[in-house]
C-alpha cells in the first residue's frame, strides 16, 4: 500500500515533487502528534499543580507541615517557588535558579513573566499572610514543546541536502550525455567535412567563379572549426596568450558577408593598439559569434550592430550592441538559463553555454550590460588583460 502511494504521488508530482510532498506530510504529521502530546501534559500539570494546592492549603490547616515538605520532596518535577505576601520573601522554592531567587530584579520579572502566563495561584491565609505560588513548565514539557521544531529544522536540512544532491546528479547525467552527443555530432561531421574539401579543391581547378569558391572554402573552414569545438567540448580546457582583437575581428569579418544588405557591422578593434589575453581561442571566437548571431536576429534584417574592444589596467571589455528589439528587465538573467528563449526556433542553451565559457574556463563575466524594449541592447564581455 505504501509503495503504491509513492508511485502515485511520483507519476503525479514527479520524483522530486514527490519527496517533498511526503516530507511535508511527515512533518506535518510529526508536529501535531507532538504538539497533541505536549498539550495534554500541560493540562496534566496544570491539573497536578491545583491539586497539589488545595492538598497543601488542606494540610497547613491541619498543621501538618512535616507531610507537605515529604510531598515536595517526592514530586519535584515541575519548577516552582512560594512567596509569602506579608514578608515579601521567598519561603520555598524547586527546581528554580538560585540566580533569579536571591536577585530581586529576576525574581520580579520571572513573577511578571509567570503571571502573565498564568501559573500563578494565590492561597489565602489569613495568619500568616496570603502565599503566591508561580510554577513553570516542567523540562519534559518544555523538551516536547520545542523538539518537534528542531526534528523539522534537521529534516528540512537533509530533505534540501537530498534534493542538492539529486540535483547534481542528475545535472552530472545531463553534462555526460551532451559531452557524448557533442563528441559524437562532431565524428559524425567529419566525414562529410572531408568530402566537401575534396570538391572545394576541385572547383578550384575548373573555369567557375573563383571568388564565389573563396567564399564556400570560408565557410567550410568555419565548419571544420564548429566540429572542432564540439570535439573539445568535455575536453580540458587549454588557454593561450591571444590577440583579442584579431580573434575578434575574425569572428566580425566572417559576419560582414553574410549579413543582410540592411544591416550595418561595425568594430573599432583592429584600429587600436593589441590588446592581449589568455583564452581558448576557438571557445572564445565561438561566443562573439553566438551574441553576433543574437544581434542580428534581434534586428529582423534591418538595423546596426557595434562591436566595441576597450581595457583599463586590469580587463577587457567587449560590447557588443544592436539597435534591435531589446530585452525585458525580468528577463535579463532568465536569457542565461539552459532552455529559456524568446524565438520561435531554438533551444535556448547559446547564452546559458556562453556564460560558462567565460565564467568557469576563462573567470571572466558576460552580462546584458544595458537595454531597453524597441530601442536595443548591449551586451558586454570582460576579461583579464595580459598588460
Amino acid at each position: 500500500m505504501k509503495e503504491r502511494l509513492q508511485n502515485i504521488v511520483r507519476a503525479i508530482f514527479g520524483r522530486e515533487g514527490a519527496m517533498i510532498l511526503l516530507w511535508v506530510g511527515f512533518a506535518v504529521l510529526s508536529l501535531s502528534t507532538m504538539l497533541n502530546m505536549a498539550s495534554r501534559l500541560r493540562e496534566r500539570e496544570d491539573s497536578y499543580v491545583n491539586l497539589w494546592v488545595k492538598s497543601m492549603v488542606r494540610l497547613n490547616e491541619n498543621g501538618l507541615d512535616d507531610v507537605i515538605t515529604d510531598i515536595l520532596d517526592d514530586h519535584n518535577s515541575i519548577p516552582f517557588f512560594i512567596v509569602n505576601e506579608r514578608t515579601n520573601t521567598v519561603e520555598q522554592s524547586n527546581l528554580v535558579s538560585e540566580k533569579i531567587i536571591r536577585d530581586p530584579g529576576r525574581l520580579g520579572r520571572k513573577m511578571s513573566q509567570l503571571d502573565d502566563a498564568g501559573r500563578h495561584i494565590v492561597v489565602t491565609n489569613y495568619y500568616h499572610g496570603n502565599k503566591h505560588i508561580f510554577y513553570d513548565r516542567s523540562r519534559t514539557l518544555v523538551f516536547l514543546t520545542w523538539f518537534p521544531i528542531a526534528q523539522i529544522v534537521a529534516l528540512g536540512l537533509l530533505l534540501w541536502l537530498w534534493i542538492f544532491t539529486f540535483r547534481s546528479t542528475k545535472m552530472s547525467e545531463q553534462n555526460r550525455v551532451w559531452v557524448g552527443l557533442a563528441k559524437e555530432t562532431a565524428h559524425q561531421l567529419g566525414t562529410p567535412t572531408s568530402s566537401l574539401l575534396g570538391w572545394v579543391e576541385f572547383l578550384k581547378t575548373q573555369p567557375v567563379d573563383q571568388e564565389t569558391v573563396t567564399e564556400m572554402e570560408k565557410d567550410l573552414a568555419h565548419l571544420m572549426k564548429i566540429t572542432d569545438r564540439f570535439s573539445k567540448i568535455g575536453s580540458d580546457t587549454t588557454l593561450e596568450v591571444t590577440s583579442i582583437n584579431e580573434l575578434v575581428g575574425e569572428a566580425v569579418m566572417y559576419f560582414r558577408k553574410r549579413i543582410p544588405r540592411n544591416v550595418e557591422l561595425d568594430y573599432n578593434g583592429l584600429a587600436m593598439a593589441p590588446v592581449r589575453a589568455r583564452v581558448n581561442p576557438a571557445l572564445f571566437e565561438w561566443v562573439i559569434e553566438n551574441l553576433l548571431k543574437n544581434a542580428l536576429d534581434a534586428l529582423q534584417g534591418h538595423g546596426a550592430i557595434d562591436v566595441h574592444l576597450s581595457r583599463d589596467e586590469r580587463n577587457i571589455y567587449i560590447d557588443v550592441t544592436d539597435t534591435g528589439r531589446g530585452i525585458a528587465r525580468a528577463n535579463r538573467e532568465k536569457i542565461f538559463e539552459p532552455g529559456f528563449t524568446t524565438k520561435t526556433r531554438g533551444w535556448g542553451l547559446g547564452l546559458s553555454l556562453s556564460r560558462r565559457v567565460i565564467e568557469e574556463y576563462h573567470k571572466g563575466k558576460i552580462f546584458v550590460a544595458e537595454s531597453e524594449v524597441g530601442k536595443g541592447t548591449t551586451m558586454r564581455v570582460v576579461i583579464k588583460l595580459i598588460p
